[in-house]
């Protein structure tokens, strides 16, 4: 990876806070005991009961949210006991048992949905990211991830994209400066909105204008912009805009992308590849908890 590339990415590279993980993993958990708790397992299971359980992978991916898992078992009953059999970024095969769980029944299955809810999700973006991260392996391009989070719960799923082999974008709108099409036409071009940016107090980061067309690229260029992100380019129109650039902006495509086309982007020149489905259309990753 370049060094321009590095410097982008890295302020994304962070795990998640455990006092914001254990905040979500609370909401999760009241919004699905509702006021009154779980009154099937109060009628139906003596409250003395202890069973031990296994959480089980029913297809082949990438295992992730462990530690959401962990917590959902513990707050609900902190009597419950909790072993990872696997650690988040591994891969899974059916059969494969993910972790072991241990103690009060009516605990244990006031956590059940929680616990899989995050593990589920959370494994499928790992999953699919590792698919398009292998699809380009030996390339040199690397797959990131974009800002289309699930609202609440971005930090999980870029999480998720990095157990899986991908790297974060940015986090959040005061990280980094994207200048994008509303921005170009509410500044009145790309060449002022850039100087703007340059003008930024404070802000001395990498400036990334994203582009439509091949004149934009040639403006972006003019400006001096440090990253250009092609908007819905074809292969064939990014190796031109890579061979354009000549090594002067790392070249970023989005849009479009899918696990067909991945590898032709990255072979035209593509360095950062951005795939919005990772976060916002990846499939649940089938697991389930075992008696």
């Amino acid at each position: 990876m370049s060094g321009r590339k590095t410097d982008f990415l890295s302020l994304n590279s962070k795990d998640l806070p455990s006092a914001e993980l254990e905040k979500i993993v609370r909401a999760a958990l009241a919004e699905d005991w509702g006021a009154r708790g779980d009154i099937t397992s109060r009628a139906a299971v003596d409250p003395a009961s202890s069973r031990a359980a296994r959480l089980v992978s029913r297809a082949g991916g990438v295992v992730c949210g462990l530690e959401c898992a962990r917590l959902a078992f513990f707050l609900s009953d902190p009597a419950l006991v909790f072993k990872a059999e696997k650690k988040d970024g591994d891969a899974v095969r059916p059969g494969d048992a993910v972790a072991r769980v241990s103690g009060p029944v009516p605990g244990l299955l006031k956590a059940e949905r929680v616990a899989l809810n995050f593990m589920t999700h959370l494994s499928g973006v790992a999953s699919l990211t590792r698919k398009f991260v292998d699809a380009v392996a030996g390339t040199g391009a690397v797959i990131v991830c974009t800002r289309k989070t699930l609202p609440g719960l971005r930090a999980l799923q870029k999480y998720a994209v990095r157990m899986g082999g991908g790297l974060n974008h940015r986090f959040t709108l005061d990280q980094s400066v994207l200048i994008k099409d509303n921005h170009i036409a509410a500044s009145g071009g790309i060449a002022q909105a850039v100087a703007k940016v340059r003008g930024l107090p404070g802000y001395a980061g990498r400036v990334e204008v994203e582009c439509d067309t091949r004149a934009q690229v040639e403006e972006a260029l003019s400006a001096k912009a440090d990253i250009i992100m092609l908007d819905n380019f074809s292969p064939d129109e990014v190796r031109a805009a890579a061979a354009l650039a000549a090594g002067r902006a790392v070249i970023e495509v989005s849009g479009g992308v899918t696990l067909s086309n991945v590898r032709a982007h990255a072979e035209a020149g593509a360095e950062m590849i951005a795939v919005g489905a990772l976060t916002h259309s990846a499939p649940s990753l089938d697991l389930g908890l075992d008696f």
